[in-house]
């Protein structure tokens, strides 16, 4: 009885122990999501092979990969959720968080989106991971860098997502069955089929607008900043 009671010590003393040293790495990578170069440089001060050590982890499902050379910590390690943007940000380079999912990130569609897609300059890809599907197409480089933001906090780290305006004239830019449409017609997309309350539109950046437009260089996008500028114009 006695060694038997000396052996669970000893198995959960070896469990704190495995735990320990999972949340000391954790506290050295301050990001979400990481890559293997990112791990390698923490490990390879403690362990002869880092590489084992990493496949190790991956087998206990202490990290979780998202392709290769990508990982994030199992959920059970986290205090907060799984921050998305900075899982797409990463994924899958250069690229920012736009579309419908940021039009929902800030408020300005109703529904919530689990998809998340995202603006880049590289060829279309798709990554269906363990954490849900994540998009990317492709946008012009003279219109890649308007209008998106760098947001930062200690707990998730950087991530780049698009403006509201950006935001939208993406959704818009990248629904080929639009076409050319009539101001009236184009208001009533954005009201009645994406579901944005006029108040919001209203309150569009209008010359962040226009320079999206004008990167982009598509008459619907012009189309866009005269109908809001109209409306606003005429109270």
């Amino acid at each position: 009885m006695y060694y038997i009671s000396n052996l669970l010590s000893l198995f959960d003393n070896l469990c704190i122990i495995i735990i320990m040293d999972i949340f000391d790495i954790k506290n050295k990578i301050n990001s979400s999501v990481f890559t293997h170069e990112m791990l390698y440089y923490i490990l390879e001060k403690s362990f002869s092979n880092v590489n084992e050590k990493i496949s190790n982890m991956v087998k206990k499902n202490d990290i979780i990969r998202l392709k290769r050379g990508i990982y994030f910590f199992n959920p059970k390690y986290n205090t907060i959720p799984l921050d998305k943007i900075s899982v797409a940000n990463i994924l899958y380079t250069p690229s920012y968080v736009s579309f419908e999912y940021a039009l929902s990130y800030h408020g300005l569609i109703p529904e919530r989106v689990y998809g998340v897609t995202s603006a880049t300059l590289r060829l279309k890809k798709v990554y269906d991971t363990p954490i849900g599907r994540f998009d990317y197409i492709k946008v012009p480089q003279k219109a890649f860098s308007i209008g998106v933001d760098w947001l930062y906090d200690n707990e998730v780290g950087g991530r780049l997502i698009a403006t509201k305006e950006k935001a939208l004239c993406d959704k818009i830019k990248s629904e080929k069955k639009l076409g050319v449409m009539s101001q009236k017609r184009l208001w009533d997309y954005l009201i009645y089929d994406l579901r944005i309350e006029e108040n919001e539109l209203l309150k569009l950046d209008t010359e962040l607008l226009n320079e999206i437009a004008i990167s982009y260089n598509v008459k619907i996008l012009k189309t866009l900043v005269i109908t809001i500028s109209k409306r606003l114009k005429n109270g």
